[in-house]
């Protein structure tokens, strides 16, 4: 596949995702996330921000006795104070103990920020981005520029946002991250301001520095259509989270964008055998960061690619491309036939076979299991997550079950004892061997 095809991925679950609330990570967890990352073949990790806590400092320090085997770790910093020297900054000089050959800085594009947020001039937000960069290329680091509220800022004053990325470019960045910060932009105008930049920038896809990237947030739930939209207008980084975490609504996630660009839009991110790995990934993230998975998530969810209605699975057996999008095992998920009143033959032939029973659709058995399942299901019974009932129903029905015992009447009696709180009972029950 081409260079021209080629997407490079920058996780940032570690810093951006972290922001989510009800998330907190140790540094084992952000350890061994990293290591996940890694080997399924994630270029770029953002591993924190050395210097602004304990736990940050002593992931890159651990990082550097011990590194990671292909990914690039990246810190991450803003860019120096107003009215300072980038080299007497202490942030950056924690940056530069982090050891990394890589970093990324954000810095302002919104005239608004520059103003009310940084309260300092115009002209002085550019020589922050000027500096910081430089001082950084003269210690050997190679940059990311992260262009913080991108959009809301080319959206509110176009020249200038305009100068602040020409500032970073001749200043050595190698990427000019357009970022969606506060994740209010629509796809449209995604496209249309990517494509002023290309031509402001005089931006060459595949073809020397710097390259473009992207960064969105999904508050208005377009996080991963933005981030497309960015790709086919030229964007070759595409920054995300495992599983969409993040702060507020979360960012665009990597699990979603990582097999569109891939299996459906031609672009290279991660190779065939690492792609596998995106299912176990997100379910193991999910579970270190103690969230409950999204099973109804796209491709990665457990139910992306569970099929109910009996007209459906009969369908998806004869040929799966009649209600699967993509094949579930190219980013290592499987596909599920579940049982309800919903169901019809096929699904309980199909049910049958995952427990080593070959049924037969004329056997009368057949019918008596799907019967008894709609007349149980109508009672208030559920075999959707009851699989180990559902196995019971069908051996009932096969004659494969054996009876134990057989009640013959049961006595519970209770005494509430005064004062004492609690109640007491007991029960005695009578069977037949």
């Amino acid at each position: 596949m081409g260079t021209d095809k080629r997407i490079w991925l920058y996780d940032t679950t570690l810093r951006d995702g972290a922001q989510r609330e009800g998330i907190s990570l140790s540094l084992e967890d952000k350890l061994k996330i990293a290591r996940q990352l890694d080997k399924m073949g994630i270029p770029f990790i953002e591993g924190g921000w050395p210097g602004a806590n304990p736990k940050d400092v002593q992931f890159f320090w651990k990082l550097q006795e011990e590194p990671l085997t292909q990914a690039e770790v990246v810190a991450f910093c803003s860019t120096r104070r107003p009215n300072k020297l980038a080299a007497e900054d202490p942030l950056l000089k924690a940056i530069l103990a982090a050891g990394t050959r890589w970093v990324t800085i954000f810095g302002k594009s919104w005239d608004l920020h520059v103003t009310e947020g940084l309260k300092t001039s115009l002209e002085e937000n550019l020589n922050m981005i000027a500096d910081t960069i430089e001082y950084l290329r003269s210690q050997g680091r190679r940059v990311i520029y992260d262009a913080e509220h991108w959009f809301d800022g080319y959206l509110n004053n176009p020249e200038y946002a305009l100068k602040t990325l020409k500032t970073a470019k001749e200043a050595g960045a190698e990427w000019l991250v357009l970022c969606d910060t506060n994740g209010g932009t629509l796809p449209q105008d995604v496209t249309r301001i990517i494509q002023d930049v290309v031509t402001a920038l005089d931006i060459q896809p595949d073809n020397g520095s710097p390259q473009l990237g992207i960064h969105t947030h999904n508050d208005s739930g377009t996080a991963v259509a933005n981030g497309l939209a960015g790709v086919v207008e030229g964007v070759r980084m595409v920054q995300g989270t495992i599983n969409g975490y993040g702060e507020r609504c979360g960012n665009a996630n990597l699990c979603t964008l990582v097999p569109n660009l891939q299996l459906k839009m031609g672009y290279h991110c991660l190779a065939d055998r690492e792609l596998t790995q995106l299912t176990k990934t997100s379910r193991l993230i999910s579970e270190m960061v103690n969230l409950a998975p999204d099973h109804h998530a796209p491709f990665v969810g457990r139910s992306a690619f569970a099929h109910k209605g009996g007209i459906h699975v009969s369908a998806v057996q004869k040929n799966p491309l009649t209600y699967e999008h993509i094949k579930p095992e190219n980013i290592g998920n499987e596909r599920r036939i579940v049982i309800s009143e919903m169901a019809g033959l096929s699904n309980v032939l199909s049910k049958a076979k995952t427990f080593g029973v070959e049924l037969n659709k004329e056997d009368a058995a057949c019918r008596e299991i799907l019967t008894r399942i709609k007349e149980l299901e109508h009672k208030g019974y559920q075999f959707e997550v009851a699989e180990a009932s559902f196995e019971l129903l069908m051996r009932q029905a096969l004659g494969q079950t054996k009876s134990f015992f057989q009640l013959q009447g049961f006595q519970v009696h209770c005494d509430m004892l005064y004062g004492e709180g609690m109640p007491y009972s007991n029960a005695l029950a009578t069977i037949k061997l």
